[in-house]
């Protein structure tokens, strides 16, 4: 357990394993604990690195806004300091989303990319998450406090009282208009999508999404000469809020990182 002094934040991280790096970023209002499920089956055989992002778990906040943009050059910048010229990156929800933008505006840092339950266009998820999204406000943070989130961020942040302030700045993050659409084609890192058939993104923008990086645009042949180096996985009986701890998630990603 450290952390690392680097774009004005004291970023957390953890490492668990040897072996290849893999970077794990968690979801809002989470921290590394979320992936503890399936920790012991990804730092198997490779050395894993848990991140608590900007204003979440143990990473105090600093006043700038939450942007996938920024964290993504914080995650650049701790690769750096840990002296690796690359690793492969997962990530749920908002970390899905801080490890695609490290993949665009970072190439050179990622050898394969795992994007667990996250659009890449605001309209990708179903249309009540996003109102949802548009209804989140600082006056709702003493009511959240009764909320499972709430539990670990009061007993880890090292400023609990910063709980409103989270709130008001991850409901201005996801009022945010975004569209990610022309940086997709060119990603060359492997890339698998993940996402729970019960999933609070709509499943054409997955199959989109799936289509942006050369998936499933061609029959792979007898031989599978035609397959594309992305991949697409489906959990059954999983959603939005419980794939991060999915029985299939671990035995999916697996393979896909050996490979």
């Amino acid at each position: 357990m450290s952390y690392a002094e680097i774009n004005g934040l004291s970023l957390y991280f953890e490492e668990h394993g040897s072996g290849e790096p893999l970077v794990l970023l968690h979801g809002g209002f989470g921290s590394g604990e979320m992936f503890a499920p399936i920790l012991p089956a990804l730092a198997e055989g490779r050395r894993v690195i848990l991140v608590d992002l900007q204003g979440h778990g143990r990473t105090a906040d600093v006043d700038r806004p939450l942007r996938p943009e920024l964290m993504a050059d914080d995650i650049a910048a701790l690769l750096k300091h840990l002296g690796l010229a690359r690793a492969d990156m997962m990530g749920y929800s908002l970390g899905a989303d801080v490890a695609l933008r490290v993949t665009v505006q970072h190439p050179q840092a990622v050898r394969r990319l795992v994007l667990v339950s996250t659009p890449f266009r605001r309209d990708g998820w179903h249309p009540e998450v996003v109102a949802a999204m548009d209804r989140m406000s600082t006056e709702a943070a003493e009511t959240m406090k009764q909320s499972p989130i709430y539990e670990p961020y009061a007993r880890l942040a090292p400023r609990p009282q910063d709980w409103p302030v989270l709130i008001g700045k991850m409901a201005e993050m996801k009022r945010q208009h975004y569209d990610w659409t022309t940086e997709i084609p060119p990603i060359t890192a492997p890339t698998l999508l993940v996402f729970g058939d019960a999933d609070a993104v709509r499943p054409a923008h997955m199959v989109e999404f799936y289509g942006l990086l050369g998936g499933g645009l061609r029959d792979a042949g007898w031989d599978g000469a035609g397959r594309s180096i992305a991949r697409l996985a489906i959990l059954p009986g999983a959603t939005h809020y419980d794939i991060p701890t999915a029985p299939g998630l671990a035995a999916t990603v697996l393979p896909f990182l050996d490979s």
